[in-house]
């Protein structure tokens, strides 16, 4: 197998801001209640205008640059979304048009917070067996659309972003190791229940408020710790690393404590973690990858640094990667 790496990195945020005191206006809760709980300050919104694969291009436009390559010297497209533009086509197909990139192959993900994870482990098949050589993946969500703005459990916790990375064969260094799993007994947890073949669209189903989030958070997050806690100790074994050898972990952004609680089990300083949550809110699929942007653009992330990428959700499903940069 060839040596894949992340060559360029590329982000995407709307304008529109909605704070914790916008919320207390909304719902009854207080921002003190949110941040206590969450760590969440703020998050993005994206406007009425704007459809996921609007915030997929942008932010892949800007890996490209990053990367200097062109649209036409992508082979492959990945975007790990749960908020497509529609059922179908592909919302990555939307994103080739977008661009311009007549080369590539296009698919979606469905793997929840993890999907950009799962995108990378499923590019890093495709380049280094040889099938593709540059691949673009993509986690973007409009969680907005998806959020019941009267429950107020879970109206606290979303944003809209994304967020995206160049893959390519890399001489050194690179991704070093990967892991990732689901355990599909536990699909309760964390559920859109209607809108496809089990529970298609009806009256009944938009009365019933079935196209909204729903979550048991309590068990999601005593899974939430130790899944990925797990996900990091295995990718790292797998890497031949300890977790001291660590730089950096750029986690899904679901919950500072939720982030803190997995810090600990590993024996990691609080300072490895990198976090934008408080600005962003969970942003599913676009955290992970707009974190890595933020990190590495922000110049946290060094050239020679190891780095954990690590996520969980809905399915459940987890994974983590570790990457010498």
């Amino acid at each position: 197998m060839k040596k894949v790496g992340i060559v360029g990195v590329g982000e995407y945020l709307p304008s529109k801001i909605l704070t914790n005191a916008d919320l207390e206006k909304m719902v009854d809760t207080s921002d003190e209640w949110i941040t206590t709980r969450t760590g969440i300050k703020q998050r993005r919104l994206a406007s009425k205008q704007e459809a996921v694969s609007d915030l997929a291009t942008k932010a892949a436009k800007e890996a490209l640059n990053d990367a200097g390559l062109k649209p036409a010297d992508v082979d492959l497209i990945i975007v790990a979304t749960i908020t497509p533009d529609m059922q179908f086509p592909s919302t990555a197909c939307f994103v080739q048009a977008n661009l311009g990139a007549k080369n590539a192959v296009c698919m979606d993900i469905s793997a929840a917070c993890a999907g950009f994870v799962y995108g990378i482990v499923t590019a890093q098949q495709f380049i280094g067996c040889g099938t593709y050589k540059n691949a673009l993946i993509i986690g973007a969500e409009i969680l907005s659309s998806i959020t019941d703005w009267k429950d107020r459990n879970t109206c606290v916790l979303f944003g809209d972003g994304a967020g995206a990375a160049v893959l390519t064969e890399v001489k050194s260094g690179g991704i070093l190791s990967t892991y990732i799993g689901s355990d599909g007994t536990k699909t309760d947890l964390l559920i859109i229940p209607g809108g496809g073949s089990r529970n298609p669209s009806s009256h009944k189903s938009i009365d019933e408020q079935l196209h909204y989030i729903k979550m048991q958070g309590n068990e999601l997050f005593k899974l939430a710790v130790t899944l990925m806690t797990e996900a990091a100790r295995v990718a790292l074994k797998r890497a031949g690393l300890a977790c001291s050898d660590v730089d950096w972990i750029i986690p899904h952004q679901a919950n500072v404590r939720i982030l803190m609680a997995m810090a600990k089990k590993l024996g990691l300083p609080p300072g490895k973690i990198y976090l934008n949550i408080e600005k962003y809110g969970n942003m599913s699929s676009a955290s992970t990858a707009t974190a890595l942007c933020e990190a590495v653009k922000g110049g946290r992330v060094k050239k020679g640094d190891i780095v954990l990428l690590d996520a969980f959700g809905a399915g459940l499903v987890w994974g983590a990667c570790v990457i010498k940069w």
